[in-house]
């Protein structure tokens, strides 16, 4: 175990009382749910089921997302299985609510301190423990490690940014802990080889989010939609700051030649909503926003910003053209796979360095369009909005274009198959 290991382990044995008091900000602020703090301090919100326990665990909605594939695939493979998924967040648990099948259990995952793991571990035991993407809890995944548990990581991303940060500042904790993993399934041959850099047993296996589109809000949606009252609209999806700013721009050149237009903006975090209405108001749009009360659009507004979590599947079904934002920052890009299963017609900037080979694959098949500034991307929605068949083409190129995940499940499956605990002896003590 590394020397930086093995502080963050003595620390996280003592910091259990200040991730009480982050929970209760952070429920305070609509960010944890009350009545299940204890399942973030590793009191179970539920029984452990007789049988062998696969443990998956995935951040966020988009990680969830691409593992509940996974649990199909196990359970048509191997029924026997009881599923455990964590995730980290309220709208991902929600999520879970309504998507796992029945007889999976959804947690929350522990904070990563010693005692909150430990209750967490000593309940449940699992029998094998899968990991998504990149959410590395440095305690859970060694205490994990350190009881024999069998852990695989699966549609693995590691950023160039991020692998030299680990190399650089902690390289021997990096290897302590992709170490400790028995296998590691990779997005792509590129991220393949950072992970391996960093000490991981890594091969590739493709992404999992192939073909996944987020779940639609029909209520929501349909919502909007009357609000919007037949107006022209587009989408502005997962900007980051100074995105909005050209968003804006992209408006008032667009709405020149749109009579009516309506600009649709989705931060990537919510929080940030109020401070980007204020800045729409500034430069003289009218703007509203979505928050906490749900608010709709009014007939005079220019844009409506929607500051809210896990709606994006109705966004995306309700916009034809659809902006990816961290592309025109210097972000790296979100998901396009996402837009594509839906059928979006997809505009990006041209910094998607953390999605490049799927944005490689939607430029070489003509599945998107490549905007970098303000009056390029007001020109692509004028272009897109105005004319259905090439909206149409270019969602079909990008559906063409990017993977189904279909061969990811497959070989993330060979990856896990190994690692399985053996099906239970009907009639063994």
């Amino acid at each position: 175990m590394s020397a930086a290991l093995s502080l963050y382990r003595a620390l996280s044995a003592v910091a259990e009382p200040l991730g009480r008091a982050l929970l209760s900000r952070r429920a305070a602020r609509g960010k944890e749910d009350p009545a299940r703090i204890g399942e973030r301090l590793g009191h179970a919100g539920a029984p452990r089921p007789d049988g062998k326990l696969v443990w998956l665990h995935g951040a966020s909605v988009g990680e969830a997302l691409s593992l509940l594939t996974l649990v199909e695939a196990l359970r048509a493979a191997r029924p026997d299985l009881n599923i455990l998924m964590t995730t980290g967040t309220v709208t991902s648990a929600g999520l879970m609510a309504a998507r796992l099948p029945k007889g999976a259990i959804h947690q929350y995952v522990p904070l990563d301190v010693a005692p909150a793991a430990r209750r967490f571990l000593d309940h449940w035991h699992p029998d094998l423990a899968i990991w998504a993407e990149s959410e590395l809890w440095p305690f859970l995944v060694s205490e994990t490690r350190a009881r024999g548990i069998p852990m695989a990581l699966v549609n693995a991303r590691m950023s160039k940014g991020s692998a030299r940060n680990w190399s650089r500042f902690a390289p021997g904790m990096a290897r302590a802990l992709l170490g400790a993993f028995d296998a590691v399934g990779a997005q792509d041959a590129e991220i393949a080889a950072r992970l391996a850099g960093l000490g991981a047993k890594a091969e590739v296996t493709g992404t999992l989010k192939g073909g996944v589109a987020p779940p639609d809000l029909p209520g929501p949606r349909a919502a909007l939609a009357e609000a919007a009252a037949g107006r022209p609209l587009w989408l502005a999806a997962s900007t980051h700051p100074g995105e909005e700013a050209l968003a804006a721009e992209a408006h008032v050149r667009a709405a020149a030649a749109i009579p009516g237009l309506l600009t649709l903006i989705a931060p990537r975090h919510p929080e940030r909503g109020p401070e980007i209405l204020e800045a729409l108001r500034a430069r003289g749009l009218r703007a509203s926003r979505r928050g906490a009360e749900h608010a709709l659009p009014g007939a005079g507004d220019a844009v409506h910003v929607l500051d809210t979590l896990g709606e994006m599947g109705a966004w995306l079904r309700l916009a034809p053209v659809a902006f990816i934002g961290g592309s025109l920052s210097e972000t790296g890009g979100h998901n396009p796979h996402e837009p594509a299963a839906i059928g979006a017609a997809i505009l990006h900037g041209p910094h998607v360095a953390n999605f490049a080979p799927d944005y490689a694959a939607l430029t070489a098949a003509g599945g998107a369009v490549e905007v970098r500034s303000s009056a390029a991307l007001a020109d692509a929605v004028i272009r897109l909005l105005g004319d259905a068949p090439a909206r149409a083409a270019l969602a079909d190129a990008a559906r063409s274009a990017l993977p189904d995940g279909r061969g990811a499940r497959a070989a993330t499956m060979a990856l896990l198959a190994p690692l399985l605990p053996p099906p239970s002896q009907e009639g063994a003590p």
